[in-house]
């Protein structure tokens, strides 16, 4: 919340100007009166209003300097009339004001003009620009007719004042890497699948991987909800990445690479955050080298998200558009405390982004490593996909231990049980499947609906073609062996109970509903650990109360200068995109430390943070102006009885008729979000 002098931001009607300072009514809106630790802001405006948090703030030159930004994307976009002219139309008539110049024809003019454009503009940065012009005009007319009729400059006209602009979506304010996404749609609506892919580079590097295995939690708020269905945006990412691959061309990279400037940093892990790190600080001009324990890069989506998700060979291009900017890495390392010693005397930075490779344990009565048919998730999806993927065959010890008949995983004719409730877990159902089982059971404690929220709808629907049973409300109370060999398991039952007092309604176990399940393998996913164990003692840093390392979630440096962290190491098990963002953020925080030894943000990551708070989408807003009812396109998908015994790729894509038909679906709802200093 913030005390505001004025604000018609989403509504509101606060105005304060008879009011002692002590006593002003707060916005109900997380304004950025506070723009960072050391400066406050005097003014906030944006597409759906105006908060001065300061009595003396020039009115008139700030619509000047709003609509400059927009002038100034308006010339660059130039697909409607009244958008591009009614742009130039608007800075120059309160610039002609702002100096001293203007009549009061041009505040008729100004405002028709602004009205025009709010009804015929055809995306939502030339309808929603003039909103917090016309509310400055009408709420402080006094203050430019000030102008007119003295013929002399606001206020503030030659005043030094700051003016921090950026332009931002729903859509892409909800993604973590903050992707410009309606500027990738509109690159595959132009057929220019080559724009695409550099609009999706600029924060995410990965884009055969998020086109593919990525939540989208962008299309939760997606404006297009509010009218009928989201945009398949995850779908239409891919796009650009396949026709770079699929024909054969160099890399679209967002930028030329900067020369070398002679700073050197150590990266530990291959893994997205490790990958999106290099990534942008090789486009710098850093040199990276990046320790992988593993033989094989890409980390957990490499070795943990099956080939039928993410095919190899189509990450494999995501890594190579890494090396193609010089990074180097060197495989079967595994990073200890004495490597980092040196690194820290050998290299300008370090960025610790690995895994959390060790699988938690389901915490059941007699639950034993030991036994025979326990098997945590991450060992188990590491044994199918290094096979899958790569040839590499299971080892001996763990042929014994699992009691696999061959060297690659076969579970024909066994019953297999998951506990969990995400991606790991996913992935472990429809796995086993593959790998022969006669039956494969999910055990969740909570239901249908948030599972289908901790992955996607379409992850968990085609869990169930597959053949996965999920019992729900349900946990492991024991396993049951004999001679540490897994035969069965007794499963709870529980009930979700109301809380009287309206909270949360409780998990309830049902007594006598105990049931026992035989199995032969239960392979726990609930969650999973980082080992911590390459950290050196004496730099004693600081870690959250989850064993991860703590940083202040927006620049990723520890509590040891110069050592950053980012990805599952940081925040514990994330999904792709949540550590790709944090990596990109690192990076840019990264390159300033190297050249500067200080640690800051920029601007556009400042107002990330600010728009973030405020929430860019509005799930109430009653959106006009567009056809409703044009469907969501659907791509197509192996039929069940074509994939459930194998690794072939699921998803096919969209077809070039289906992505222009989605494509077209897009509303372009670009915003212009500024601060006045």
């Amino acid at each position: 919340m913030s005390k505001v002098f004025f604000s018609t931001w989403r509504g509101e009607a606060i105005n304060n100007s008879k009011v002692d300072v002590e006593k002003w009514e707060e916005s109900a809106y997380n304004l950025p009166q506070q723009y960072n630790e050391h400066s406050s802001s005097k003014a906030f405006i944006g597409w759906d209003g105006v908060a001065l948090f300061q009595e003396d703030v020039d009115v008139v030159r700030l619509a000047t300097e709003y609509a400059a930004q927009y002038q100034v994307y308006s010339e660059a976009c130039g697909r409607c009339a009244p958008g591009r002219w009614g742009g130039r139309i608007l800075y120059d008539l309160l610039d002609k004001i702002a100096r001293g110049e203007g009549d009061r024809a041009d505040m008729d003019h100004l405002k028709e003009v602004g009205r025009n454009m709010q009804l015929t503009s055809k995306c939502e940065i030339g309808k929603t620009v003039p909103t917090p012009l016309l509310d400055l005009m009408e709420h402080f007319e006094d203050a430019f007719i000030d102008c007119i009729d003295n013929k002399k400059a606001s206020k503030d006209y030659q005043a030094d004042i700051n003016y921090i602009a950026k332009i931002t979506a729903p859509c892409t304010d909800a993604c973590p890497a903050h992707v410009d996404i309606p500027g990738y749609i509109e690159g595959v609506r132009d057929l220019r699948f080559d724009d695409s892919l550099r609009a999706t580079r600029q924060t995410m590097p990965l884009a055969h991987v998020c086109g593919r295995v990525c939540p989208h939690p962008c299309e939760d708020e997606c404006r297009r909800t509010n009218l009928d269905s989201p945009i398949s945006i995850m779908e239409l990412k891919r796009l650009g990445a396949d026709y770079e691959t699929d024909h054969g061309f160099g890399f679209f990279h967002p930028a030329e690479k900067k020369p070398d400037n002679g700073k050197k940093v150590a990266i530990v892990g291959a893994g997205p955050a490790g990958l999106t790190t290099a990534y942008y600080l090789a486009l710098d001009g850093v040199q990276c080298d990046v320790y992988e324990e593993l033989a094989v890069l890409g980390g957990e989506v490499a070795v943990g998200v099956p080939e039928y998700r993410m095919p190899v060979d189509k990450y494999n291009q995501d890594i190579q558009s890494v090396k193609d900017l010089g990074v180097n890495f060197i495989v079967n390392t595994k990073v200890t405390a004495d490597m980092l010693r040196q690194f820290e005397k050998d290299y300008d930075a370090i960025m610790l982004g690995f895994g959390t490779r060790l699988s938690k344990k389901v915490r059941c009565g007699n639950e034993r490593p030991e036994v025979q048919g326990y098997w945590g998730a991450i060992d188990f999806l590491d044994k199918v996909n290094l096979y899958e993927k790569y040839g590499y065959k299971v080892d001996e010890e763990t042929q014994k231990q699992q009691m696999l008949p061959t060297d690659f995983v076969d579970l024909t004719g066994k019953i297999v049980a998951c506990v969990g409730g995400g991606f790991t877990s996913m992935d472990v159902v429809r796995c086993s499947i593959r790998a022969g089982a006669k039956k494969v059971i999910m055990i969740y404690r909570r239901d249908e609906k948030t599972i289908i929220r901790n992955t996607t709808y379409e992850e968990y629907h085609e869990a169930v073609e597959e053949g996965v049973e999920f019992i729900f409300h349900s946990a492991v109370n024991e396993m049951k062996d004999e001679n540490d060999v897994l035969k069965s398991l007794d499963i709870d039952k529980f009930e979700l109970v109301p809380d009287p007092n309206g909270g949360r309604p409780q998990l309830v176990k049902i007594e006598g509903a105990t049931f026992n399940q035989e199995v032969d393998y239960l392979i726990p996913a609930v969650s999973q650990a980082a080992n911590l164990d390459l950290l050196p003692e004496e730099w004693e840093l600081e870690m959250t109360s989850w064993a991860t390392l703590l940083t202040n979630g927006t620049d990723y440096m520890t509590s040891r200068k110069g050592v950053f962290a980012t990805g599952d190491c940081e925040y514990g098990p994330m999904t792709i995109v949540n550590a790709v963002g944090q990596a990109k953020r690192a990076a840019s925080v990264m390159t300033r430390y190297l050249q500067t030894g200080e640690i800051t943000l920029s601007d556009d990551e400042i107002m990330e943070d600010h728009l973030r708070k405020m929430k860019v989408y509005d799930k109430k807003e009653k959106v006009t102006g567009w056809l409703p009812g044009l469907l969501r396109q659907e791509s197509e998908k192996l039929d069940v009885d074509v994939r459930k015994d194998n690794n072939k790729e699921v998803n096919l894509g969209f077809t070039q008729e289906e992505a222009l038909s989605e494509a077209d679906r897009c509303m372009r709802c670009y915003y212009i979000a500024m601060v006045a200093m």
